[in-house]
């Protein structure tokens, strides 16, 4: 069977030259359409994309969700397969996405596996890992302020797993791996002080220890040699670092409250 509904891949970027060829050939190879917000890269990925002739859209970063959100509103399909610009479909995968029989109140998941530095890991809670990538956007809408966006799916409808690997080369190397681990912590940290949730002595120096043990223990992350140990650790550091972050915030809002009943006086 093949395909009947029109599918638009919708990708938003910045500064990912060593990945998005890749990514938007294998693309190429399903989708009818394929756009790329791109937050101003200055690396080649613009031009990258301007030689494979997608549609590129400029586009000052709104945040996850409103961004893709964004993106997937501007698609001239409804069926949108919204994929990460450091994620490949497999060969196995292109073939089932070029005959799935797209139906009303579904969901599709793709079965994704992440690549740490040369190596897969297929512990450490990382794999399996389905996510739903797929959908009719008049549907389903992506959520959330700042790191964790998620998609807000019907309740009544009914999740299909494809069949195939979506690789995901998310760590190049170390310092890749500590960059990305800053950048999500703040961001975590900021959301959490939004709803307004603190940091106490339990968070700042269990968390840490519980996550550690969750990752290389419960999750196996020790079958995954090396690779596992690190992941396992600087997951925990990652948590610590949520918490240092999050208890700054708060002395800081506290700083500014102190400095301002002072003024008023």
């Amino acid at each position: 069977m093949t395909r009947v509904d029109k599918i638009s891949a919708v990708i938003i970027s910045h500064n990912v030259v060593d990945m998005i060829e890749p990514c938007l050939k294998a693309l190429q190879k399903v989708c009818d359409e394929i756009i790329v917000l791109d937050s101003f890269s200055t690396d080649g990925t613009v031009e990258i994309c301007k030689k494979l002739g997608v549609r590129l859209i400029p586009q000052e970063w709104l945040g996850y969700s409103q961004t893709k959100n964004l993106g997937n509103s501007l698609a001239k399909n409804d069926w949108i397969l919204s994929i990460d610009s450091d994620e490949v479909l497999s060969e196995e995968l292109i073939n089932s996405l070029k005959n799935a029989a797209l139906k009303n109140g579904h969901v599709y998941a793709l079965d994704r596996l992440t690549n740490y530095c040369g190596k897969w890991i297929y512990h450490c809670g990382w794999y399996p890992e389905w996510k739903v990538r797929l959908f009719n956007r008049n549907d389903v809408k992506w959520q959330g302020e700042f790191v964790h966006e998620t998609l807000s799916t019907p309740t009544d409808f009914q999740e299909v797993k494809v069949k195939g690997k979506l690789y995901h080369y998310s760590y190049k190397n170390s310092e890749d791996h500590f960059q990305r681990i800053k950048k999500y912590a703040g961001l975590s940290a900021q959301e959490r002080f939004s709803k307004g949730k603190k940091a106490n002595y339990i968070k700042l120096w269990f968390s840490p220890i519980v996550r550690f043990f969750r990752t290389y223990i419960l999750k196996k992350g020790i079958l995954d040699g090396k690779a596992g140990w690190i992941i396992s650790w600087r997951s925990a550091y990652m948590v610590r670092l949520r918490y240092r972050i999050l208890k700054e915030l708060w002395q800081e809002k506290g700083k500014k409250q102190r400095f301002s009943k002072k003024r008023r006086f």
